[in-house]
């Protein structure tokens, strides 16, 4: 039986019947609408990334280096002070579509902001979810933005580029809202988001069929240069993988993203294969250029998973942690549930 499956539609629709259950703002990048009382005694200091970062006050003039950590900001209600951004590369939801638009793009659609731009916004904090946008060819180095005055935040799931993360999971990503709501003054709107998106993974957990033999899934990210890249250990498809018992066929890999081989994907043979559909305009990033790639391979067009259309589709961006990496598990749960 054909199974191709494309949640896209239902990670919007979890989207917007969140934000209607939470009673949240019609304005999420209204900052106002979030402050609270605020409880932040400044200045304090985090260690980030192994660096010790000191913030002087809540920030006013932000610049995100991608587009996903602008998400998380505008749904944390301080949307209004971001000046800048970058590394846009899909469609904005509609729920944050208001506030993202005002924001402005400080450089090309899938590049990076360069240093020079990005001084040129006088920001007073950057945040990144992608450790190789602070490097001396793209926005600047950490350590150099910091003599500048500048402080700055990595996630924790990207200090260095593709390395595993050892306990990466959901968690870890509401400590990162947390962080950043402390940051800001807001510290209840990191709980509220928080709280929000656990209630979510909980309630799809709740109608999860699980299997008896777990399914093998491969997290089919990308290719560059004809090779696949696939999601490995240290990562959120790792986590959710663990808490959905399926087995991810790389989780035996040294990186979190990495470059395997067509041979080895059909030697391991996926049941299921799971897409990333990407809009960078790099080849083979859209699910259904995957699709093609597959069926024309001389090894995997022969797989089960390939002829039988065992593909599910979901938003490349949500592979990577971010605000919409949670809804991949009402998704996949459904989507999965399907898979019989």
């Amino acid at each position: 039986m054909k199974k191709t499956i494309n949640i896209m539609c239902v990670a919007v629709v979890a989207a917007a019947s969140l934000a209607g259950c939470a009673g949240g703002p019609a304005d999420p990048g209204a900052s106002k609408t979030a402050t609270g009382a605020g409880t932040t005694a400044y200045p304090f200091t985090l260690k980030n990334c192994g660096t010790d970062v000191t913030y002087q006050a809540a920030p006013q003039r932000v610049v995100t280096l991608n587009q996903t950590a602008a998400e998380i900001l505008i749904h944390l209600g301080v949307g209004d002070r971001i000046v800048g951004s970058g590394y846009e590369v899909y469609q904005v939801p509609d729920e944050i579509a208001g506030p993202y638009k005002k924001i402005p793009i400080l450089s090309g659609r899938g590049q990076e902001i360069k240093h020079e731009k990005l001084l040129e916004a006088q920001p007073d904090f950057v945040y990144s979810s992608f450790g190789s946008f602070f490097t001396a060819a793209s926005a600047g180095d950490r350590a150099e933005l910091h003599k500048l005055g500048v402080p700055t935040y990595l996630t924790e799931f990207d200090c260095t580029e593709h390395v595993s993360v050892p306990g990466a999971n959901f968690p870890m990503m509401y400590e990162e809202y947390r962080r950043l709501a402390k940051i800001f003054d807001v510290p209840a709107a990191g709980e509220k988001l928080a709280a929000e998106q656990q209630a979510m993974i909980d309630k799809a957990l709740a109608g999860y069929r699980k299997r008896d033999k777990p399914l093998k899934v491969m997290w089919f990210y990308s290719t560059y240069s004809g090779t696949p890249w696939a999601a490995g250990p240290g990562g959120l498809p790792q986590n959710i993988s663990d808490l959905l018992g399926i087995e991810n066929i790389f989780a035996d890999v040294s990186t979190k993203m990495a470059e395997v081989s067509w041979d080895t994907v059909a030697a391991r043979d996926p049941d299921v294969i799971i897409l990333a559909d990407l809009t960078r305009g790099e080849p083979n990033d859209t699910a259904r250029e995957k699709i093609d790639l597959l069926k024309k391979d001389p090894l995997t067009s022969k797989l089960g998973a390939v002829t039988a259309d065992r593909f599910i589709t979901v938003p490349g961006a949500q592979m990577d942690p971010g605000y919409g990496s949670a809804y991949l598990v009402p998704a996949l749960v459904e989507a999965l549930n399907k898979l019989r």
